[in-house]
């Protein structure tokens, strides 16, 4: 299953390489709302570069499957990183209306 969320980049941490060559890049995304987390997310061995264009401050939409692994009796969960893309702007979208359009629909006759 997979997952998204929208917002600021807060980081991006450098690449880190580990035993057997195993390679993870960690980038930090700040959440919009009345709440703001910062998510950590991390990009693993061919995703690592899908982070080179970005910085900083951007807006960017994150998609990233959950994935949890025991280890001595623990339990860890990770947040995997496959696609990183720039947002528009918080207000943008559908949900957006004219603030300008004063159309009464409640009078409308049209049938659903």
């Amino acid at each position: 299953m997979s997952y998204e969320l929208t917002g600021s980049i807060k980081l991006i941490g450098d690449t880190q390489t580990f035993n057997k060559g195993f390679t993870k890049r960690e980038v930090v995304v700040t959440t919009e709302g009345k709440y703001p987390q910062d998510i950590s997310v991390e990009a693993t061995m061919d995703k690592i570069d899908l982070l080179n264009d970005f910085q900083p401050g951007e807006r960017v939409k994150v998609a990233f499957d959950i994935r949890g692994r025991e280890y001595n009796g623990r339990h860890f969960v990770n947040l995997s990183l496959w696609k990183i893309q720039k947002a528009g702007k918080a207000d943008d979208g559908p949900a957006a209306m004219d603030p300008e359009d004063t159309t009464d629909y409640s009078q409308s006759e049209e049938v659903f």
